[in-house]
């Protein structure tokens, strides 16, 4: 049996922890409320949820404080911002701190079963792609690595060839320099000992 999606609901409204409860437990989901965001911080540091959703206007820590947090602390976790109070400003500073959407008040069952919906399929879409981008790094690391050790091993058989052919073409050049050296040494041996017969004849007149 699959473990059920764990979702977090912060509001200081507890009609909405129920609302979201009442629709989300039939179809797969754990809820869990919370009715502040310290409460909040402290629920995302003891487990691990699916999809967070957080309003806007709560005593103390304010929803986009909380968006922030819980999205420096776990990237990947979806959060979305429900507000009876929304403004193009608060949705843009919701958007540009990572947030997943933003939905104003009332809410539908029909709308928290969709953007709750929305949100998980879009978290793991991004954990896939995440995983598939690691996966491929890995593997051209790994056949970078390769490659430059087969790169190693051609230059060094590369320089002994090289080497070999280099002695092949220079043999006969040097079995030559010995062929037309041989006669000259053994000429200039061949005078040298004519001259010292020479003096030595003369020193015996």
């Amino acid at each position: 049996m699959n473990a059920k999606l764990q979702v977090l609901v912060i509001d200081d409204d507890a009609v909405v922890g129920r609302s979201f409860d009442r629709v989300l437990s039939d179809k797969g989901y754990e809820v869990s409320t919370v009715n502040s965001g310290e409460e909040a911080m402290d629920s995302i540091n003891e487990a691990n949820f699916d999809v967070v959703f957080t309003d806007i206007k709560m005593p103390g820590m304010d929803g986009l404080e909380v968006t922030e947090r819980i999205k420096a602390r776990c990237p990947w976790t979806p959060v979305v911002v429900i507000t009876g109070y929304g403004t193009e400003e608060n949705e843009a500073r919701a958007s540009v701190l990572g947030a997943s959407g933003f939905v104003r008040k009332p809410l539908t069952p029909e709308m928290i079963e969709s953007v709750t919906l929305k949100a998980v399929t879009e978290a793991e879409f991004a954990e896939a792609a995440n995983e598939t981008v690691a996966e491929v790094e890995t593997a051209a690391e790994t056949s970078a690595t390769v490659e430059a050790d087969k790169t190693v091993v051609v230059h060094s058989k590369a320089k002994k060839i090289a080497k070999n052919v280099g002695l092949f073409f220079a043999a006969p050049f040097v079995a030559l320099g010995y062929v037309i050296a041989l006669p000259i040494v053994g000429f200039y041996q061949f005078a040298k000992l004519a001259r010292e017969a020479r003096a030595k004849k003369q020193l015996n007149k």
